[in-house]
């Protein structure tokens, strides 16, 4: 096994792990990112936004045949939660021991290297720049 795949498989663990977290133990910690904005239920966003993670994670371990196709609705996910975390920084919404400014603003770092994991593990964007060859 690669280390891409070892990769891919532990963002999988990561993901179906947080998204139970959504689920379960940290419902009301997930409320501090749902921006006031979302027109959903707020509780019915973190839920929402949990069935998306496990469902993602489940698909970065067994759905291994379309590996590229999962790597990018992964990063295409973690990119339309990240105004949730800007919502967090901005509103001063303590959540996950974030509870200062700094540890919010440093929060916000990394959310685009779970994109790029995401593109890595999975091949997407060495397929998307070898698409023409």
């Amino acid at each position: 096994m690669n280390s891409r795949n070892i990769f891919r498989i532990v963002l999988g663990l990561l993901l179906a792990f947080s998204g139970t977290g959504h689920l379960t133990w940290s419902r009301v910690e997930f409320l501090a990112q749902v921006p006031p904005w979302v027109p959903l239920n707020p509780d019915l966003t973190v839920v929402l936004s949990g069935v998306a993670e496990i469902t993602l994670g489940l698909a970065l371990i067994f759905l291994w045949k379309w590996k590229t196709l999962v790597g990018w609705a992964t990063a295409i996910f973690f990119i339309l939660i990240f105004p949730g975390n800007i919502s967090q920084y901005v509103n001063g919404v303590d959540g996950f021991g974030l509870d200062t400014d700094k540890a919010r603003l440093i929060r916000l770092f990394f959310q685009p290297l779970l994109v790029l994991w995401s593109l890595w593990a999975t091949g997407a964007w060495k397929a998307w720049k070898n698409r023409n060859k």
